[in-house]
């Protein structure tokens, strides 16, 4: 089975940019991490991963070597990178320099992908309930703010992550996020819609909303071609959202 990548439209044009979200087809890693597991830490055979992780970078044009990775704990720290690498203890990561693609792990979370390209400055952000309510997206803006970003010129992408019809929840979880968010679901335990949680946070942030494209598939929904903790109960591989500036 090829090699299947996601390519935001939202980042279409951007000349120099290279921005995609990963399936799970087109990789050599054996069930359960079958096939294109980019994950390292999911119990796969590492050789596995970084075949995958080299298939990915031939197709983008920036091989592994050139790739700045989050080493997640579902937290709000972010990093700025200006060499590649992997960055422990964050959930986001922001350059302002080419040459450098930066990855989040996802599966069922959702991965952010982030672009000023006036200011060449880019981000990537992983977002589950967690980072959502800890303020994952708002660091990462006010980061490439830093690097001279503006939020009223940042272009992002939501990837598809985990939809409201499977994200049942506890009310200590919903309570966290705005009533226009939370769904009953048909067991009368609150559902909530993660996608829509973090396009409403980026508007707040100062996005405009015609700048923000969410993705409508569902990895829960969907497992043949996404990875989801959820629905393979914790053992699966991983997808990356990955975004750079090649020049």
């Amino acid at each position: 089975m090829s090699l299947e990548l996601l390519r935001p439209d939202v980042f279409a044009g951007l000349e120099g940019y290279v921005a995609a979200f990963s399936t799970r087809q087109g990789g050599v890693s054996r069930p359960p991490f079958a096939t294109l597991n980019l994950g390292l830490s999911t119990g796969d055979d590492p050789a596995c991963v970084q075949e995958n992780r080299r298939r990915v970078g031939h197709e983008l044009g920036l091989f592994p070597d050139r790739w700045a990775t989050a080493g997640q704990v579902h937290g709000a720290e972010v990093a700025i990178v200006r060499e590649p690498g992997h960055v422990s203890g964050v959930d986001g990561l922001v350059t302002d320099r080419p040459g450098i693609l930066l990855a989040v792990t996802v599966a069922d979370c959702a991965a952010v992908l982030l672009a000023d390209p006036e200011a060449g400055v880019v981000g990537a952000a992983h977002a589950g309930w967690r980072g959502a309510v800890s303020g994952i997206l708002r660091r990462t803006v006010e980061t490439m703010r830093r690097l001279g970003a503006r939020p009223d010129r940042i272009r992002a992408y939501v990837s598809p992550a985990i939809g409201t019809c499977h994200f049942e929840v506890g009310p200590e979880v919903a309570e966290h996020f705005p009533p226009p968010v939370v769904h009953p679901g048909p067991q009368g335990r609150p559902h909530v819609d993660l996608k829509e949680a973090l396009r409403r946070q980026l508007i707040a942030l100062g996005l405009h909303s015609a700048r923000i494209e969410v993705s409508p598939l569902c990895t829960a929904d969907d497992p043949g071609r996404f990875f989801s903790f959820r629905a393979q109960k914790g053992q699966t591989g991983r997808m990356m959202g990955l975004i750079g500036r090649l020049c």
